[in-house]
C-alpha cells in the first residue's frame, strides 16, 4: 500500500506537467488543422461555397481562421461564434509554468466556454495563425488523457508494489521469521549447542543480527553449561565442608586438651593450632553459607589491627624463606569490624601473594601498611610478584572466574570483596604490572543504620 502509494505520489508529479503538455499539443494540432483548411481555400482560385468552408471548420473544430502573411491580416474561414470570447491564449509567449496554470485552470472550469489560441504557422506559412474554438472539447480530452494515465499509473504502481512485495519478503521477511524460529526453537532447549543459529542472511544488517544472535547463544549456552557445572562443584563443595566441619570440630576438642600440655612448646603452640582449626571450621561454615547464597551479618567488635596482621604472617611463614614481611601498621592502631571476617579478608590477599611469588621462584617482599583518615580505615597489601594476568583482572571478584594462577577458583576474591562490602567498605585493586600488585581495603569509621539503632 505505501508503495502504491508513493508511486501514485510520483506519478501526479509527472502527471501535471503532461496534462500541460498534452493540452500544448491539442491546440498546437487545431492551429496545424486550421492552416491546412485556410491554405486549401487559398489555393483555388474559385469561391468556397459555405457548405465547403463549415466543412473544413469542422474538421479543423474551430469557429474562424485568421492568418496573417506579408503583413496582411486576413480572415480566412469563418462562421458564427455562439458566445464572446472568454480568453486568449498565445503559445508563442507562454512558458512551462504558464502552460501548467492554464492546464489546471481549464480542468477545473466545467464550461464550455469560446478562447482564441494564437500561434505560428507550420512550414512558415505565415508569420501568424489565430483560431477561435470552443474549451468544451479540450477539456474531455484533457479528463481522457488524465483517465488514462490514472490508470496506467495504477498498473504500474500495483506491479511494482507486487515485486517489491515479493523481494521484500525473500529478502526480509522470511530471513526474520527463520530467526524467530530458531530463537523459538533455541529457547526451549538453550543447553543444546546444535540449536545455535548459523548466519546465511544476504542482507548486511541481517547478517549483523544473525552473528550478534549467534554470539549470544554460544555465549549463553557456554555459561549454562559452566553454571550447571559450577551447580554440582557447588553440592560437591557443601557436602565436603559439612564432613569436614565435623572432622575438625572433633580435632579441635583434641587441640583443647593439648593446651593443658606441661611442656612450654606444646603448651605454647596450643593457641595457635586451636585458632587454626577454629578458623578452618568457620571456614567450612562460611562456604556453606555462601552455596546458600547467605552470609552472617559482620558483628563489629574494635580490634589492634597489628596483632592481626603478625599472626596472619606468622601463620604463612612470611620472612622464613626467601619471601620477606614488611608490616607499617601503627602498634596502638584499633579498627572497628568483624574480626573474624577482617581475618579471612586479609589471609586470602596475603596467601595470594605468597603463592605469585613463589610461582617466580624468585625472592620477594609483601608489605602490609594501613592508616587512617577521617571518615575511613585503609588498608594496603602489595607485593613484587609478576602481576595479575589479564584474563583474572577482568572477572577479579566473580566467583569461579578470577582465579589467578593455574588451578585456582577465584573464590577467596569473591569472597572478600563480599565479606568488605558487608562492612559498608570495598576492596579495590590498586595496581597490577610487572612490578607487583597492590589491593586497598576501605573501611568507613561511621557506623551502620543497625548499629546505631
Amino acid at each position: 500500500m505505501l508503495t502504491v502509494a508513493f508511486v501514485m505520489l510520483a506519478e501526479v508529479l509527472i502527471f501535471v506537467p503532461s496534462i500541460a503538455r498534452f493540452r500544448e499539443d491539442y491546440l498546437l494540432l487545431r492551429l496545424e488543422k486550421a492552416q491546412i483548411a485556410s491554405l486549401a481555400l487559398l489555393t483555388t482560385d474559385e469561391m468556397m461555397t459555405p457548405e465547403l468552408e463549415e466543412e473544413l471548420l469542422a474538421n479543423a473544430q474551430v469557429f474562424n481562421v485568421v492568418l496573417r502573411r506579408d503583413e496582411v491580416r486576413q480572415l480566412v474561414l469563418s462562421s458564427p461564434i455562439p458566445a464572446p470570447i472568454h480568453a486568449t491564449y498565445d503559445l508563442r509567449l507562454v512558458g512551462p509554468f504558464g502552460l501548467i496554470r492554464d492546464a489546471l485552470l481549464g480542468l477545473a472550469d466545467p464550461q464550455n466556454r469560446v478562447i482564441r489560441v494564437i500561434g505560428d504557422p507550420v512550414q512558415q506559412g505565415g508569420s501568424l495563425i489565430e483560431v477561435t474554438m470552443e474549451s468544451g472539447p479540450l477539456r474531455k480530452a484533457m479528463l481522457e488523457y488524465g483517465l488514462r494515465v490514472l490508470v496506467l499509473s495504477a498498473l504500474i504502481s500495483i506491479v511494482t508494489a507486487g515485486m517489491l512485495f515479493l523481494a521484500v519478503r525473500r529478502l526480509l521477511v522470511l530471513p526474520i521469521r527463520r530467526v524467530v524460529r530458531h530463537m523459538t526453537a533455541y529457547a526451549e532447549a538453550p543447553e543444546d549447542a546444535r540449536r545455535v543459529i548459523a548466519p546465511t542472511a544476504s542482507v548486511r544488517e541481517l547478517r549483523e543480527a544473525e552473528e550478534a544472535l549467534q554470539m549470544m547463544q554460544t555465549q549463553l549456552t557456554t555459561a549454562l553449561k559452566q553454571k550447571e557445572r559450577l551447580a554440582q562443584l557447588g553440592g560437591a563443595v557443601a557436602k565436603i565442608s559439612h564432613d569436614l566441619r565435623n572432622i575438625l570440630t572433633v580435632a579441635q576438642l583434641f587441640a583443647d586438651r593439648i593446651g593443658d600440655s606441661v611442656d612450654p612448646v606444646v603448651a605454647r603452640a596450643a593457641p595457635k593450632l586451636v585458632g587454626s582449626i577454629r578458623r578452618a571450621v568457620s571456614l567450612c561454615e562460611s562456604t556453606l553459607t555462601f552455596g546458600r547464597a547467605e552470609e552472617p551479618p559482620p558483628q563489629i567488635t574494635r580490634f589492634p589491627l597489628r596483632r592481626l596482621v603478625e599472626e596472619i604472617a606468622e601463620g604463612e611463614q612470611l620472612g622464613e624463606g626467601d619471601i620477606s614481611c614488611l608490616i607499617d601498621v601503627a602498634p596502638g592502631m584499633v579498627i572497628r569490624a568483624d574480626a573474624e571476617q577482617f581475618h579471612r579478608v586479609l589471609a586470602n590477599l596475603i596467601r595470594n601473594a605468597r603463592q605469585a611469588i613463589d610461582a617466580t621462584g624468585q625472592p620477594g617482599t609483601i608489605e602490609i601498611s594501613a592508616g587512617e583518615g577521617e571518615a575511613e580505615w585503609w588498608v594496603r597489601v602489595g607485593d613484587t610478584g609478576p602481576g595479575l594476568p589479564p584474563k583474572a583482572r577482568e572477572h577479579l571478584f566473580t566467583a569461579f572466574q578470577g582465579g589467578a594462577r593455574k588451578g585456582g577458583s577465584g573464590l577467596g576474591l569473591a569472597i572478600s570483596a563480599e565479606l568488605i562490602r558487608g562492612h559498608g567498605g570495598r576492596l579495590d585493586l590498586l595496581k597490577s604490572d610487572g612490578e607487583g600488585t597492590e589491593f586497598m581495603i576501605r573501611l568507613p569509621k561511621s557506623a551502620g543504620l543497625a548499629e546505631e539503632a
